[in-house]
């Protein structure tokens, strides 16, 4: 079975993310989408741990709503500091029958040769990377064959934008799926 990562602290799932996911798991040639929960990305400074277990339950929330895609918080598992090529050769290795290819957004892209053992990621795995605005992204004529362009909708929403409005107690109704935003509500999250 052929399964797309796609990776991101999802602190809180948006609507991006839900219109993302469904667009991918339609149009990318996967078998399954796994949401992949992450616990710290290495290059962006520590985050808030708090809310690991809301965010796995936003994104299941969202998930449900998706065929042929599931939440994952299988990176909570792992040691941290934990970086994709770790996490892509531990699923292989717990999931000899399938093949795991990472998706990323076009800002990562830009900078993939900085990612740990990048040239293995394309050359083992593959990446499949959705536009993101004020990237051009290309590639290159040896990466043709393991790197996939998809041409998913352009959406900006950001979550740290959201935790900022939610924070400010402002209406984020259109911007979080209903029973994301309900249960954020609920639950007192991020103000």
């Amino acid at each position: 079975m052929k399964i797309g990562i796609f990776g991101g602290s999802f602190n809180p799932i948006h609507i991006g993310h839900a219109i993302l996911a469904n667009y991918i798991s339609q149009n990318a040639g996967l078998d399954q989408l796994w949401l992949m929960v992450t616990p710290q990305n290495p290059l962006k400074e520590d985050s808030d741990h708090r809310y690991d277990a809301h965010r796995i339950r936003m994104v299941q929330m969202v998930a449900s709503k998706c065929e042929n895609v599931s939440t994952s918080g299988f990176e909570f598992t792992m040691p941290q500091p934990n970086y994709t090529i770790n996490t892509l050769d531990a699923l292989a290795k717990k999931f000899p029958d399938d093949h795991f290819v990472i998706i990323i957004g076009g800002d990562n892209w830009a900078v993939f040769d900085k990612w740990k053992d990048y040239q293995r990621i394309i050359d083992e795995y593959g990446v499949i990377v959705y536009p993101r605005r004020g990237y051009t992204n290309n590639v290159p004529d040896k990466y043709k064959e393991k790197v996939k362009m998809i041409d998913a909708p352009l959406i900006e929403i950001s979550s740290s934008y959201i935790r900022e409005q939610l924070h400010e107690m402002r209406n984020m109704n259109f911007y979080l799926p209903q029973d994301v935003y309900r249960y954020i509500l609920e639950n007192h999250l991020y103000y």
